[in-house]
């Protein structure tokens, strides 16, 4: 048996589990509550914006891909709120997930995701690939979106996640069919302690930092017309 036939391989499933897993940390951290995926996952034809609010990403790189996580009205609700609180800001929180403050945090949480699991592609498959800023949309019907253009030989899935109080959102992702194969072991680093980052990106926030910013409303009707809304 050849050394290649001897080492691990790397597919679709394990990308999305690494990206499942960087939900989960980075949700569970920002909101301290418990985020968690269900064991199985969907194979679907296509990825689509779902209501109520949608966010999504492109990456590019080693491989090219796409990830959407729809959120319901409930889940956005109680993620905004968890975490604003966890910041320590309790007094004039948004009454309603529409609110431009519900989408700040939502594509803020949705950008600390995209750079935790680009961190853990460039450790642990020994590979690079780069994201655009992500894109959030409140909406009132499904947009399909794709990136099948780009890709030789797409593949999408779908996972089901659970916040603490039990409200449902949906992850999706399409990436092009792609094996990495481990010809030799080495070391992925010294991993970053995820509560000391998170320590630090909160110390500033009491001193009433600002949300993060949107694209203005030029920039979002471009892109609504580019998805033919």
């Amino acid at each position: 048996m050849s050394p290649i036939e001897k080492s691990v391989v790397f597919g679709t499933e394990d990308v999305l589990l690494g990206l499942c897993d960087s939900v989960t940390k980075v949700l569970t951290l920002a909101t301290n509550s418990h985020i968690h995926y269900s064991a199985m996952v969907q194979r679907i034809n296509k990825t689509c914006l779902k209501p109520d609010i949608g966010c999504f990403v492109l990456f590019d790189g080693g491989f090219s891909g796409i990830v959407i996580i729809n959120f319901s009205a409930q889940a956005a609700m109680e993620l905004y709120e968890r975490y604003m609180r966890n910041m320590g800001l309790t007094d004039g929180l948004a009454t309603s997930f529409t609110s431009d403050e519900v989408s700040n945090v939502m594509g803020e949480l949705m950008n600390q995701i995209v750079g935790d699991f680009t961190g853990k592609i460039g450790r642990e498959l020994q590979t690079h690939i780069t994201q655009n800023q992500p894109k959030m949309l409140v909406i009132n019907k499904q947009v399909i979106l794709s990136v099948d253009a780009n890709l030789d030989q797409p593949e999408s899935r779908r996972v089901t996640l659970y916040t603490e109080s039990n409200n449902i959102f949906y992850l999706e992702m399409a990436m092009d069919h792609t094996e990495f194969i481990k010809l030799h072991d080495f070391d992925t680093g010294e991993m970053p302690d995820p509560d000391k980052l998170i320590a630090q990106a909160n110390s500033g926030v009491k001193a009433e930092t600002p949300p993060p910013s949107l694209p203005d409303d030029s920039d979002n009707d471009e892109l609504l017309k580019s998805l033919g809304m």
